[in-house]
């Protein structure tokens, strides 16, 4: 019996539309790992910072799957994008290039000739950094087969291990992608050497039905996604190779008994996909600290969570971290809220004058806001889901600008109905994590002053 395996695309396909925020695309990462799918996928770096503090982050989390990241067409990026991987217990190197006519002049303005060549210098490129190497020739089915010939014969013969025909239009019946794929390993005899995998566009619904059917002439290795797109869900493909693997002959080295809960448990977030209830605690779980950590241990604890901290920053939040040290463990909760208090400490571009917040189950929330700027009076209104969703965006509107939001955490630090609760919110701007701090009786007023307190230290920065 032979293996099939799994490649998701979930993350790549969602840089498309920036449908997934930094800490949705990490908990991504974690439950596609333990599904233990073969291969994620992610998107390209597009933007330096960001997409690299993002691969830096999720490299060292997975533990049973491949991390794959496309290339561009230079030879720097994909130097730039093995440095961003290289961490990753498994990695691969993925050269995408559009074979069809039109899809070659679209996309890459190149002839024919000149398409091949960019393959060969491409694929060795990768080669030579990374062991494993995948191909994948998008629009193939609508290409001509002795270029597609020639194009999969150049990327094998430069170094690819993987090979993927992408059907990008969705076009072709089952029995159609049988017979084409049939075609390439009687066309392509070196095909026999690598893995073949396939990648097809559900635009006729008929995708899931494509890719079984090339399963059961070769293909090793198929695209899916766990969120709503225009390819094959990994649960349905998943099902069918479940029940009827053993009389194909194949079998998928996935987690079956996982798959359905994890999936199902997707399906709340805007994109489908929906953070594990022991995502947002993972840090927690993870990082215990005490007084006899160093300032070594305690930097590369606060590079792990996300942020990237001045030296001076780091010795100041060192020297809190210890006052609290002497009396207890420190939590990742904890440190989060240290460094919001700690470092990067600045003089506020908005203060907060005052707020009027309406909120109850039969009126949607509503915000009104009076900031402070130069001692200017900026007043806002907004409404949002729940009382605090309604105070970020009136906070937004004054501003003039969205800020992503990639934590949220109330604390009470004393008892009793008078209670003072601190509020840590952590924000992300161009790929940097920054928190801020408030504390109140009322967790709408420390919640807005954490917010404010955020901003004002990415507007520092900024400027």
């Amino acid at each position: 019996m032979q293996k099939v395996t799994v490649s998701d695309i979930t993350l790549r396909e969602s840089e498309k539309n920036n449908s997934l925020s930094f800490k949705e695309k990490i908990d991504v990462v974690k439950k596609l790992d333990k599904l233990n799918v073969s291969v994620i996928e992610t998107g390209k770096i597009t933007n330096k910072k960001t997409d690299t503090l993002f691969l830096h982050t999720i490299s060292p989390l997975i533990k049973n799957s491949t991390l794959s990241c496309p290339v561009d067409y230079s030879e720097e990026s994909i130097e730039a994008t093995y440095d961003a991987i290289k961490s990753a217990k498994s990695k691969r190197l993925h050269l995408m290039v559009p074979v069809s006519s039109v899809q070659m002049e679209y996309l890459c303005h190149k002839k024919p000739k000149a398409i091949l060549e960019m393959i060969d210098t491409l694929t060795k490129k990768c080669a030579s950094l990374c062991d494993d190497v995948e191909f994948s020739a998008l629009d193939a089915t609508r290409s001509e087969r002795d270029f597609l010939y020639k194009s999969i014969e150049t990327a094998i013969s430069s170094g690819a291990k993987t090979i993927t025909v992408c059907d990008s239009a969705g076009e072709m019946m089952p029995n159609e992608f049988k017979d084409f794929i049939l075609d390439l390993y009687k066309n392509v005899p070196s095909l026999n050497d690598v893995m073949l995998s396939v990648e097809c566009n559900n635009s006729l619904h008929m995708a899931v039905a494509c890719l079984i059917s090339s399963i059961t002439v070769g293909a090793r290795q198929f695209k899916v996604t766990a969120s709503k797109s225009h390819f094959p869900s990994l649960l349905a493909v998943a099902k069918i190779l479940q029940t009827r693997g053993g009389s194909m002959d194949v079998s998928l080295d996935l987690n079956f008994t996982e798959l359905e809960h994890t999936i199902d448990r997707m399906g709340f977030l805007k994109t489908g996909i929906a953070a594990d209830s022991d995502s947002a605690t993972s840090h927690s779980d993870e990082i215990v600290l005490s007084e006899n950590d160093s300032i070594d241990t305690l930097s590369a604890v606060i590079l792990k969570m996300g942020y990237d901290l001045s030296e001076d920053d780091i010795k100041n939040v060192y020297e809190e971290f210890l006052k609290i040290a002497k009396s207890k463990p420190v939590k990742a909760k904890e440190l989060d809220a240290i460094i919001a208090s700690s470092a990067l400490q600045v003089a506020p571009t908005f203060k907060l004058k005052s707020y009027v917040i309406n909120s109850g189950n039969v009126i949607n929330s509503s915000a009104v806001m009076v900031l402070l700027k130069d001692g200017n009076e900026l007043e806002g209104m907004s409404v949002g889901d729940g009382p605090i969703d309604a105070a970020f965006m009136c906070i937004e509107k004054i501003v003039g600008r969205h800020f992503e939001l990639d934590d949220f955490q109330i604390q009470s630090v004393t008892e009793g109905r008078e209670a003072m609760g601190v509020t840590v919110v952590k924000l992300r701007s161009d790929g940097k994590l920054y928190s801020g701090k408030g504390v109140s009786t009322d967790i709408v007023e420390s919640s807005i002053n954490a917010y404010i307190n955020a901003i004002n230290k990415i507007l520092f920065e900024e400027e």
